[in-house]
């Protein structure tokens, strides 16, 4: 009886990790640049001594959705969207290299160029400053001009360069704040020919529908085990009941 119940046990817990890992997505269904997560069960025997009598479910997340979010045009200047593969360098709140699809940009107070999200771009040099200016225009390539305060209209002077890196995507993982990073911890070389959008913004690639359909079945799968706990439970005082008229 007890094999019935821990394994039941077992696959209600994993299903809420994959739960979580499933509203975690659709929570982020309007976040720019975000990248689903998959999550799959498999089976995982148990180790340790004696023989193996158990065979249980582990829920786990075997790799990221890199597709295409769908491109918006929002006509800020700051605003930038990768053109197929490829990502935008930033550090994280950790101090580490890491990259993102979000290319909602804009310059705090101090002239730092940061993300949405307050993540500081990073450069060719490093961390990018930018001094006060009338106008801030991105290249194609990423290369940052700005038109000093009382300059001419076509004195454009270039600043420096957004890091745009293009990693195999076997070699990168998302990792838990959610930025992409490189499997061996070095970081990822400056890509020439990855090209960004000026004016647009690249939304979340996570289907809408299809989380909520997950989530409606994930929650069955919930129910179903509860239920076999419970019969579990009743199938256990059955039997108690049994040996008390013996």
């Amino acid at each position: 009886m007890d094999h019935m119940l821990y394994i039941s046990m077992n696959a209600a817990q994993q299903t809420m990790l994959a739960q979580a890992t499933n509203s975690n997505n659709l929570a982020n269904v309007n976040t720019t640049g975000f990248r689903a997560d998959f999550e799959q069960f498999r089976s995982q025997p148990v180790f340790g001594e004696g023989l193996p009598t158990r065979v249980y479910a582990m829920s786990e997340r075997p790799q990221t959705d890199y597709q295409t979010g769908s491109i918006q045009t929002t006509g800020r200047e700051l605003d930038i969207s990768i053109q197929g593969e490829g990502f935008i360098a930033v550090q994280g709140k950790d101090g580490r290299e890491g990259y993102t699809r979000a290319g909602d940009l804009h310059v705090t107070a101090t002239g730092q160029l940061v993300t949405g999200t307050g993540l500081a771009v990073m450069g060719e040099g490093g961390l990018i400053a930018i001094p006060p200016a009338e106008k801030i225009e991105i290249g194609a390539d990423g290369t940052i001009s700005i038109r000093p305060i009382g300059a001419q209209a076509s004195e454009l002077a270039i600043l420096d360069r957004v890091k745009l890196v293009k990693p195999e995507l076997k070699d990168i993982f998302k990792d838990n704040d959610g930025l992409m990073r490189m499997k061996d911890g070095s970081p990822a070389p400056l890509d020439g020919a990855v090209r960004v959008a000026s004016g647009t913004l690249e939304g979340s690639n996570v289907n809408a529908v299809g989380a909520l359909v997950n989530m409606i079945e994930l929650q069955r799968q919930y129910e179903m085990q509860v239920k076999m706990m419970k019969t579990a439970d009743d199938n256990s005082a059955a039997s108690a009941r049994l040996l008390q008229f013996n």
